[in-house]
């Protein structure tokens, strides 16, 4: 693959290059955060973390979790699917390599229902 040629791979480049980004999924991948939590761990503004989780998600590079409070009220939390990203470069070309964590059965059901609720 030339430089440049596949978007995703592009997308995933820019993310890691992106400090915010490195920090949520460095945080995420010890335990399950909110967006609250990952701004005070990340130090930066809640806006900032929505953007990048947002980022990171349509890469599949973090998920979604629901959660319940003792309260009973519902939260999110964003977990690290990323292992590890592997880039060869060979004959003038790259290619990206990202091993994901697998999900478990409970989130995939809410990741497909959540995909058939969307407009």
């Amino acid at each position: 693959m030339a430089a440049g040629q596949d978007p995703e791979e592009s997308g995933v480049i820019s993310l890691l290059d992106d400090e915010y980004a490195r920090e949520i999924l460095v945080e995420s991948s010890r335990e399950a955060l909110s967006a609250s939590a990952l701004a005070e761990r990340c130090d930066a503004s809640e806006p900032t973390v929505y953007r990048r989780i947002e980022q990171l998600r349509e890469y599949d590079l973090v998920v979604e979790q629901q959660q319940l409070d003792p309260d009973g009220h519902h939260y999110k939390t964003y977990r690290t699917r990323v292992e590890r990203v592997t880039v060869e470069i060979e004959d003038g070309e790259y290619t990206i390599d990202v091993s994901r964590r697998e999900v478990d059965a409970a989130d995939r059901f809410t990741r497909l229902f959540e995909g058939l609720t969307e407009p």
